[in-house]
């Protein structure tokens, strides 16, 4: 797929910008980790991410339902039930988040050892750290 003309991230005009904000959110990506598996009532969702607030649950649905990420069924019972489920685009989001996450696991270890050695207001840069790299499938 060739799509180095159309799109360029670098440039402040170009709509992937939006799109990557929104995917590099972090709530977000817990909201995709939490519905990777299946669908979940917005209750579900909820308890699964701990610290989000309903208000910001909501806002990130209604935003990744627009966007067409995740599915938003509605269900004629008394409540009226609510379940989310990603959309096949939301997979493909899913499998990317999923290396994201990985990669953090990864490298944990190390983040937390170049934090400690970084010395805010001195200037100096934090002591370099060996990074674990990934076996390739």
């Amino acid at each position: 797929m060739e799509t180095t003309n159309r799109w360029n991230m670098m440039n402040a005009a170009c709509p992937t910008r939006q799109v990557l904000d929104r995917i590099a959110d972090k709530w977000t990506m817990l909201v995709i980790v939490a519905l990777e598996h299946g669908t979940l009532r917005f209750s579900e969702v909820r308890r699964s991410i701990d610290g989000i607030t309903q208000k910001m649950l909501t806002q990130t649905l209604r935003a990744l339902e627009r966007d067409g990420i995740v599915d938003r069924e509605v269900i004629a019972t008394v409540p009226v039930t609510v379940r989310y489920s990603l959309t096949p685009l939301g997979h493909s989001l899913a499998d990317a988040v999923g290396v994201i996450r990985e990669w953090a696991y990864a490298n944990m270890d190390a983040i937390d050892a170049a934090r400690a050695a970084y010395e805010p207001g001195t200037g100096a840069p934090p002591t370099p750290v060996a990074i674990a790299r990934a076996a390739s499938s």
